[in-house]
């Protein structure tokens, strides 16, 4: 064999070796972030910060990776301890650790223990940071052995083919113990090791273990048991660990049986009349739309009402599949039920020629992120003022808008849902407190006021529990939600002290290990600060694409993939033109940037809502491929002249820590304000690089 055979053999096995690396790393990357989320239910709500933790390892272990090359043999054997972590934590007491923060609506931990949680978090935090310093090594080992260019496109492919593979394993609702043995699999091969094996056995097991009869679907881990407190003891369903719903039996011939104590009777009377309340009032009962119909109590009040129609709409198919085999009053066979699974908002939008004598918002509360590239989560698109106005508009005249949702004591709360329905609406809501699982319901009519003395002479009375709150004593002094600002559970006034903790301690982490990465893979005076703010922005504007497109398509599993996997494609497509046409002015695509950005800053997405699906698509994909594109040959020109391509990889990988850590401005901000936040991390890349352009020149 000729030298240069053999060293075109070397080079197209390097870059298959990448692609294997790139591939476990993105599939371990969302395997771990989704199962921490179901073993420790804080995470379901602070996905963003596991993938910042990600990223914080990759861009550690990119940098070190040509010095430290043996760190791939303790990937699998941290990969291991964490393992045992996350299957341990329901026994050591991780699975519902509270936030030290009060100002968001979720579970709090008390004043006193604020330190103490604010460790466990940090501790559980720098586990998968652990795993993926080692598992990058592989990468920067092998990056800086390539063609910058060339091994940047198996990287992005390797990213891709892990990105469909983790799909294809949701579209199988497959288990923790599928995710994690696909994901870690390529590591045996790069550290064909005794240890390495019986690690990976281990991580395997311990996956399985952590299963314990649970079903998974695209969005949750869901475990259903039987609620022996509640009255009837109905089936509990739980999400994420965390409390979702009962599946009450609530008909006639139920509340009538011999069964139930009097106590139990009288507690069932009363959800009953609590779920009927928005199809009692409703002056037609022709047809109703229930978004978040969840295992169907929803549906089968109003068909206990006489609703000849129901449309049932939920994101999980799962839950709406264990609805239709477990639910006692089975909703979902009757032959009047037609159900969709899908996002809510994408329905209200898609379907703007129906209409409905109730729209009725169930207890829809998501418990989980729509994507592991944000900080927001499924239903923050749901209440919203313009997801509101696209309900009131598929109301008949005369017919009922409901919200119901858990307060739970919080005033807050209830005056920024009370604001959100007299917004939508343009009518002074009628508020009613029932108490089921502390809610709230929320009612308009389209032509007339409500009142609860309309509800006639039911079966079952609604009781002196449920009574209707004075509206007009509802003041709302606080900020509304909006597609721009969807942060539902933001206590107003409050300084989120938590999440400021959690970013410094994230930051802190950032600096001290890059600087020891620096000294550790001898790149201390070549560390890449253009390649670094253009890491931190482009997660900023993948942020924003995310969003827009989740807006205008739905916050789907599958749509999610998609946009994911197309903003992967879109920077490999960027980079083949920067490999194959190195000519191009570097001032031009910085100016294409600009102006991109300001065109999606300008544009909003909720204005081609009213578009047709496929010219929404068109441009929707337009608006946000553009500036991916054009971020894409501004890194992938720097990237091939850098002199240390791994370190600037690992610079980049680091900047997307800062990005992911700068998004959560978005809380006072907006989510539009990104754009511009993007911009001008940009701008300060064309700084770095006229300054560095006009020194060779003045000397």
């Amino acid at each position: 064999m000729s030298p240069l055979a053999s060293e075109a053999g070397e080079a197209r096995a390097l870059r298959w070796r990448l692609f294997w690396a790139t591939f476990s790393i993105l599939a371990l990357e969302l395997a771990v972030i989704r199962w921490m989320s179901h073993q420790v239910r804080l995470f379901a709500y602070l996905n963003n910060v596991l993938l910042i933790g990600c990223f914080l390892g990759m861009g550690l272990g990119v940098m070190v990776g040509r010095r430290r090359p043996g760190l791939v043999h303790a990937t699998l054997p941290a990969l291991a301890v964490l393992a045992a972590v996350l299957a341990g934590a329901p026994g050591i007491g991780l699975t519902h650790l509270g936030f030290p923060d009060a100002a968001v609506s979720m579970w709090s931990a008390p004043a006193h223990s604020f330190l103490g949680s604010l460790l466990v978090i940090m501790g559980l935090f720098l586990l998968p940071v652990a795993v993926f310093v080692c598992a990058g090594s592989v990468v920067g080992d092998l990056f800086g052995r390539l063609d910058p260019l060339r091994a940047y496109a198996w990287d992005l492919a390797g990213s891709m083919a892990g990105i469909a593979t983790f799909t294809a394993l949701a579209a199988f609702l497959s288990t923790p113990l599928a995710w994690l043995a696909v994901a870690a699999l390529p590591l045996l091969w790069f550290s064909r090791r005794f240890l390495s094996l019986v690690s990976y056995l281990a991580v395997v097991a311990l996956a399985a273990y952590s299963v314990q009869g649970a079903r998974f679907s695209p969005y949750y881990r869901i475990d259903v048991e039987r609620a022996e407190w509640a009255p009837g003891r109905p089936l509990e369903l739980s999400v994420n660990r965390d409390f979702h719903q009962y599946m009450h039996d609530l008909s006639d011939r139920n509340l009538e049986s011999g069964a139930l104590s009097a106590r139990e009777r009288s507690q069932l009377e009363h959800a009953q009349a609590a779920y009927g309340l928005p199809f009692r009032l409703a002056r037609r009962k022709a047809s109703a739309l229930i978004l978040g119909a969840g295992t169907g109590n929803d549906v089968a009040a109003a068909l206990r009402e006489g609703f000849a129609r129901v449309v049932a709409v939920d994101i999980d198919p799962v839950i709406l599949r264990l609805g239709a085999e477990l639910h006692p009053e089975r909703p979902y066979q009757n032959p009047g039920v037609t159900v969709v699974v899908n996002d809510a908002r994408a329905y209200l939008e898609q379907n703007r020629a129906a209409r409905f004598d109730v729209v009725c918002f169930g207890l829809l509360d998501s418990h989980a992120m729509f994507s592991t590239l944000s900080s927001l989560r499924l239903d923050n698109y749901v209440y919203t003022a313009e997801s509101l106005r696209s309900a009131w508009r598929l109301v008949e005249p005369g017919g009922v808008l409901s919200l119901s949702f858990a307060v739970s004591g919080k005033e807050w709360l209830s005056e920024r849902l009370y604001g959100l329905m007299a917004e939508a609406t343009g009518a002074e809501p009628l508020v009613v407190y029932h108490g089921v699982e502390g809610g709230y319901s929320y009612m308009a009519s389209k032509g007339g006021s409500l009142d609860l003395n309309d509800l006639g002479q039911p079966k079952y009375s609604p009781g002196k529990d449920i009574q209707a709150v004075a509206a007009h004593h509802l003041p709302v002094r606080v900020r509304l939600t909006t597609d721009d600002w969807p942060f539902l559970y933001l206590q107003p006034g409050a300084v989120p002290y938590g999440y400021l903790a959690v970013i410094g301690l994230i930051l802190a982490i950032a600096v001290v290990g890059t600087r020891a990465a620096a000294r550790v893979g001898g790149s201390g005076r070549h560390f890449d600060a253009p390649l670094f703010l253009l890491g931190a922005a482009f997660l900023l504007i993948e942020t924003r694409g995310v969003t827009d497109m989740s807006l205008l398509f739905g916050s789907t599993w599958i749509v999610n993939s998609f946009v994911f996997f197309g903003i992967l494609a879109t920077a490999w497509v960027a980079n083949e033109i920067a490999r194959r046409r190195p000519g191009i002015p570097l001032a031009w695509v910085f100016g294409f940037l600009v102006l991109t950005l300001l065109v999606n800053y300008v544009v909003h997405p909720s204005a081609l809502l009213n578009l047709p699906l496929v010219a929404r698509g068109l441009l929707g994909g337009l608006l946000n491929a553009l500036p991916v594109v054009s971020a894409g040959l501004v890194f992938s020109s720097l990237l091939r002249n850098s002199t240390h391509p791994d370190t600037a990889l690992g610079a980049n990988l680091l900047g997307a820590v800062a990005g992911g850590c700068l998004e959560y401005l978005s809380m006072v901000t907006g989510l539009r304000a990104l754009t511009l936040l993007a911009l001008a991390l940009y701008l300060g890349v064309g700084l770095l690089l006229l300054r560095s352009a006009s020194r060779p020149a003045a000397s």
